[in-house]
């Protein structure tokens, strides 16, 4: 048995697109860039950025649409999945994350709400009252 989890931290590099399948059901896609800071073999500072497609479903979808715009903040985790298609002859490949959960991060100016969880709710997370989160 293999295991396929991605995990990271990012900024959006554009707003959320969330669009709906003939059956109803929400798909948001966006992008997400990690940025890694390290030494050298010198000792020098150096940077690089790794831009990685993101893809959520069902309500997590439409969490990121309503919440999520550029240059916010997320922890994401879910698996990688790589799609083909053919277009004009070529065969084009896209590796993504399948998002299984998401939490905002930053401040509440950066983003409107402090987080959300898988598929649209975190199992522990309740109001004062006892009830549930909407999200």
């Amino acid at each position: 048995m293999g295991v396929n989890k991605w995990i990271g931290i990012g900024n959006l590099t554009r707003d959320p697109e969330v669009k709906y399948l003939a059956n109803g059901t929400a798909v948001c896609n966006f992008s997400i860039a990690c940025n890694e800071r390290y030494k050298d073999k010198d000792g020098v500072k150096q940077e690089s950025v790794e831009y990685v497609n993101i893809v959520a479903w069902k309500r997590l979808a439409e969490i990121c649409g309503e919440y999520l715009k550029k240059g916010s903040q997320v922890f994401a985790s879910g698996k990688l999945q790589t799609r083909s298609w053919e277009k004009d002859g070529v065969k084009r490949y896209s590796t993504e994350v399948v998002m299984q959960e998401m939490q905002m991060l930053g401040s509440r100016g950066e983003s409107n709400q402090q987080d959300s969880g898988q598929e649209g709710t975190n199992p522990g997370d309740t109001t004062e009252d006892g009830g549930k989160i909407p999200f």
